[in-house]
């Protein structure tokens, strides 16, 4: 039987199973129900094997129905960038004519939107990054952290997985984190991973891991035929005083 974390009329959170050592949540409006789906990932031949897991739940995340968002150019403002709520957080969804893509024969990028402070802003993206042009956006503040969006042709890891692509179909919790984790640290993840759990938000699922060192919380999920991570990372120092912040900015993360 499923222990509730936190519900209201609105959002309900809820771990559904623990399986070796893996918590599984779902986020349902009352009460809803999802079966998940197994695949087989199809891993590159760069990618590393194996990773310490352990387990924990993830709370403290804005209810799926997000603040509705400006988008637009406003004066001063970021295309997509709310005006601040009552706590002084602002929400991001990217605008549906964004540039960027993965070249001719590709469907656009489904929306993906996140929350931060007030205070974080878009930074440039450039291809010389870890990442590469996967990088579709970056946001930081100099003081709290930084965080950046991959965007992903599912294609580069399976040639199977057709346009409607989920996480499950590319692979478990454990492999898609020892195969995609290198791109968000530059290096091997094994002996890394904290803790990692699974997921369910209107019918999507996401995988979120927390790795350290370095300091990072990443929530992979896939959608359309792209695989997205959104990856949040801090120093030592902005991990210790505004972990909390951040968390929070990683738990926000959905795709439409």
């Amino acid at each position: 039987m499923g222990t509730t974390l936190f519900s209201s009329c609105s959002f309900l959170a809820q771990i559904s199973s623990v399986e070796n050592g893996i918590s599984r949540v779902k986020a349902v409006a009352c009460s809803t129900g999802s079966d998940s789906v197994d695949g087989v990932m199809k891993r590159r031949s760069v990618l590393v094997s194996g990773a310490s897991l352990i387990s924990s739940t993830v709370l403290g995340f804005p209810a799926d129905g997000l603040a509705v968002v400006k988008q637009g150019l406003l004066a001063g403002r970021v295309p997509g960038l709310s005006e601040p709520d009552e706590q002084g957080w602002r929400t991001y969804r990217r605008p549906d004519d964004k540039s960027g893509g993965h070249g001719v024969g590709w469907s656009p990028i489904i929306p993906y939107l996140f929350s931060v402070p007030q205070e974080w802003d878009e930074v440039p993206v450039s291809i010389a990054d870890l990442g590469g042009t996967e990088i579709d956006l970056r946001f930081a503040n100099p003081k709290e952290g930084r965080l950046f969006v991959i965007v992903a042709p599912v294609l580069r890891f399976a040639d199977n997985l057709g346009d409607d692509a989920t996480i499950e179909k590319i692979g478990p919790p454990e492999k898609v984190i020892n195969a995609f984790g290198p791109e968000v640290t530059g290096e091997n993840v094994e002996g890394k991973v904290l803790s990692m759990n699974v997921e369910e938000h209107s019918g999507r699922t996401y995988y979120r891991y927390e790795l350290e060192p370095p300091h990072v919380l990443i929530t992979a999920t896939a959608a359309g035929n792209r695989l997205y991570l959104f990856s949040v990372i801090g120093n030592g120092l902005q991990w210790k005083r505004h972990y909390t912040d951040l968390k929070k900015i990683a738990d926000s993360f959905r795709v439409v």
